[in-house]
């Protein structure tokens, strides 16, 4: 409840801003910026007029809105296995990071999109080329959080486990795992975000389906309305996927006091 409280300012001022768009809209007239109640009516025909059996849901939204979603956590998915697993094992190494940092420095600074081109040579058109787009873009800050958050295990736990001589499968998840959560979590965030872009980018080459294919299609056609409702739809979904993932880190890491506390205070308890 208090949550809830401390949020009804920025829901307020949402209301308010939606207000100030429908008026100022409605005054210019302009065909590339539709009210919000036509992009709202526009988005209940693409997605929410389909019929009862389906939960009014529409073909759109299964074959764009769920293969999009599925193919955005899906790479996010493996970029985070593969991530939080390098990095885990960079950081517990006393070298590694000497000979893979350069290399894993070049790489970061490569901007995603420049490889698409690459990505389709290698790769089928397609789920897998998208993939790729997402998972190269996405690893970086989950990796690096991951190195960063495997060296800060502290030195009392690192001799503790010695003294009780844990195996390497307990050391690596009952140690240096939890140690590192909340900078592996603070990497996920980043890279949460980061697919949601990457995945409307890898749809706009050579895709027949998707977010990113509907708003380039939408585009092309002039249907500005459409165009806006799926920005719109782009945005509700970072909102929720990054609420989601705020939700699973605090119940993941409950357990830590600083986390309580940071909580505590957040929430005004």
């Amino acid at each position: 409840m208090k949550r809830l409280r401390s949020s009804a300012p920025g829901w307020i001022v949402l209301v308010v801003l939606v207000l100030l768009w429908e008026t100022a809209t409605r005054l210019a007239g302009s065909l590339y910026f539709p009210p919000p109640t036509q992009i709202a009516e526009t988005a209940r025909q693409m997605w929410f007029s389909g019929p009862a059996a389906s939960l009014f849901l529409t073909d759109v939204v299964f074959e764009d809105v769920l293969a999009s979603v599925a193919r955005m956590l899906g790479g996010w998915a493996i970029a985070g296995v593969l991530g939080v697993s390098l990095g885990v094992l960079l950081g517990r190494s006393a070298t590694a990071m000497d000979y893979c940092g350069p290399i894993i420095s070049f790489l970061r600074a490569i901007p995603p999109p420049t490889l698409v081109p690459v990505f389709l040579a290698l790769f089928t058109l397609g789920t897998p080329m998208q993939l790729a787009t997402i998972v190269f873009g996405t690893i970086w800050p989950i990796l690096l959080n991951s190195v960063d958050g495997a060296r800060s295990v502290d030195a009392t736990k690192t001799e503790t486990a010695r003294a009780f001589r844990l195996s390497k499968v307990d050391w690596i998840f009952g140690v240096v795992l939890p140690a590192a959560s909340p900078k592996i979590f603070a990497g996920l965030r980043i890279s949460l975000s980061l697919s949601l872009v990457l995945m409307v980018i890898s749809e706009l080459v050579g895709s027949t389906e998707g977010i990113g294919y509907r708003l380039l299609y939408s585009q092309r056609q002039y249907d500005f309305p459409a165009m806006w409702a799926g920005i719109i739809l782009l945005g509700v979904l970072g909102f929720l996927f990054n609420t989601g993932l705020s939700a699973v880190e605090r119940r993941v890491l409950a357990w830590q006091p600083a986390h309580r506390q940071a909580v505590a205070a957040g929430t005004g308890a």
